[in-house]
Formats: structure tokens, sequence, C-alpha cells
């Protein structure tokens, strides 16, 4: 009964974490815009901005960080195994980043992964977020700052917990997903071609063209 319930629950958090907050909020509060159609593409909070302004994009970057940190606080307070909060963790960033109900071409999942972080490991959740604050206003790339406080979390959870294999388990994972659904941002970056914080994107339609906050 008890798998059943956490198989149930690892459903929940995907079926949670694909709805996009940044596309519904486009449309209600951006004059119906499709943020698809829109710079990037992206669903996320920094193509939302871009597309519907400030009060859509602090909507989407909130919502889309609750629907990864709600699912895991809930499953690590009705779970006794450790694995269970991870799953759900891994279920909710997947949902984002590939969400069922639009075609599985979804965000990049930073704010969602970050969400996950808060959830299982809050003080190095906080740290990372606090790297990422940091790094966006020195160098003023999303994307770049998402890339730092991803690679500064493993270091954390793994290297103060090297007994914690869920968690390290679970950082490592949300650390290659960033990188991966990055990676053309990377190379924009190494080319000197990434648009800061901001800026209008040159590119329209493409879900791997920003550093979205997603």
């Amino acid at each position: 009964m008890e798998i059943v319930k956490a198989c149930l629950a690892v459903l929940g958090a995907y079926l949670l974490g694909a709805i996009p907050f940044g596309l519904l909020l486009g449309r209600s509060l951006g004059g119906g815009v499709d943020v698809r159609t829109v710079g990037s593409g992206n669903i996320g909070a920094t193509n939302v901005l871009r597309a519907a302004g400030k009060k859509a994009a602090l909507l989407t970057l909130l919502a889309d960080c609750l629907k990864g940190l709600v699912p895991v606080v809930l499953a690590g307070r009705f779970f006794t195994d450790g694995w269970v909060p991870v799953l759900v963790g891994l279920a909710a960033v997947l949902g984002h980043n590939y969400p069922v109900y639009v075609g599985f071409r979804g965000g990049k999942g930073v704010a969602t992964s970050f969400g996950i972080a808060l959830g299982i490991s809050p003080w190095y959740g906080v740290a990372s977020l606090i790297a990422w604050a940091i790094a966006a206003y020195v160098w003023r790339y999303s994307s770049l700052a998402a890339l730092v406080a991803f690679s500064l979390y493993p270091v954390m959870v793994i290297g103060l917990n090297s007994d914690d294999r869920q968690r390290g388990f679970l950082a490592l994972f949300l650390f290659g997903m960033i990188y991966y659904r990055h990676r053309e941002n990377i190379k924009r970056l190494l080319a000197g071609k990434e648009p800061k914080i901001g800026e209008k994107h040159a590119a329209s339609g493409s879900t791997e063209g920003d550093g979205s906050k997603a």
C-alpha cells in the first residue's frame, strides 16, 4: 500500500510540475499574449517578463518555485522512506521541463529546482539562491547565475553530507538537468551572444532560447 501511495505522490508531483504557469499567467495578465511566440519562446519567468510584464513574471516565478517546494515538503511529512521526497522532486522538475499539457515543451527548471532544493535541504537551497542573486547582479545573465547556483548546490550537499546518498543523488540530478537544459545558453555565453536580463532576444519561438529562470 505504501508503494502505491508513493507512486501516486510521484505522479501527482509530475502533473503539478507540468502546469505551465508562465503560459497561463502570460495570457491572463498580458492581454492574451502567448509567451511561446515572444522572445525566446520559453515559458519561464524571464521570458514572461519580456512578454507580459513584471507582475506576470513575479507570479510565474513564485508559482514555479512552489510546484517544486510543496510536493517535496508534503512527501517528507507523509512518507518515512527518504527516497520518496527525492523521487517526488525529480518528478516535479521533469514535469516542468517536459509538461504533458503542452506537448512536453516546457521551461528549464530553475525556479522549480530552487523550490525542490529549499524543500529538501533548506539551508543549502537558500545559499544557492543567494549565489544566484549575486551572480545575476554582477554579470546580468540569468542563465549564468543558474549555472553557478546549481554548481554550488551539489558541492555543498555532497561535501558536507557525504553519507546522505539520497540528497546527493537529487543534487547531482538537478545539476545535470540545469546544465542540459541550458546547453544552448552555454554556447551563446562562450560566444558572447547571450542576452542579459531585461534585454530583448533576437530569436522568437525557440524553447531553448534564453537564460530563463524557468
